[in-house]
């Protein structure tokens, strides 16, 4: 796939799947050195995407190679964003392991390029991520976010996410101490089930 090819206008970005971002080695391998360079200037820039200092080419790799088996087998979901022909942000989600919680995923990144925050760009994103969970049966779709990250807040809480707990003063960064706050959205269509 010729990623100049790909389109994103100045409205909405493309969104791929792990179908496209894998069709061909050469793209995937193009994709997640693009992919390194987002995570890397955000985390250099102070992101909270769970790293102190900027993670290595071959982290990425990993962590995008791993977030496609998965979604590969049906236990994770993997998305792109693209504008102007060129990644802008990422993000996945990853069912959770353990036997009695594995009707549930949690959303672990979602990272958008600098430059195209603002866009619509994590929007569109977790909208799709969330639409790819519910098409996998996932019932309940977690997620954690640093408690100073007021823009992701409230685009999670827009899109049906509430909070249901926090870890105060969790997250370490250097000296600095920040609060873990944890959302969720329920994706069953007749609420939670549970003995009274």
């Amino acid at each position: 796939m010729n990623t100049a090819m790909i389109g994103g206008g100045a409205d909405e970005p493309v969104l791929l799947g792990p179908e496209e971002l894998a069709s061909d080695p050469d793209h995937w391998a193009r994709f997640t050195a693009s992919a390194h360079r987002v995570l890397a200037d955000l985390v250099r820039g102070g992101a909270a995407l769970g790293w102190v200092e900027p993670p290595s080419p071959d982290e990425v790799a990993e962590l995008l190679g791993h977030a496609l088996r998965a979604a590969r087998a049906g236990d994770g979901a993997l998305r792109a964003a693209y504008a102007g022909g060129r990644p802008v942000g990422l993000g996945y989600w990853l069912r959770h392991t353990r036997p009695t919680h594995r009707p549930h995923a949690d959303l672990q990144k979602i990272a958008v390029d600098s430059a195209a925050q603002g866009l619509g760009v994590g929007r569109a994103l977790t909208a799709a991520l969330i639409a790819d969970a519910r098409r996998a049966g996932i019932e309940v779709l977690t997620l954690d976010a640093r408690g100073d990250n007021a823009h992701a807040l409230r685009l999670y809480r827009s899109l049906g996410f509430t909070e249901y707990g926090r870890l105060p003063a969790f997250v370490a960064v250097g000296e600095l101490r920040y609060d873990k706050v944890f959302c969720m959205v329920d994706l069953r269509p007749a609420g939670p089930r549970h003995p009274g």
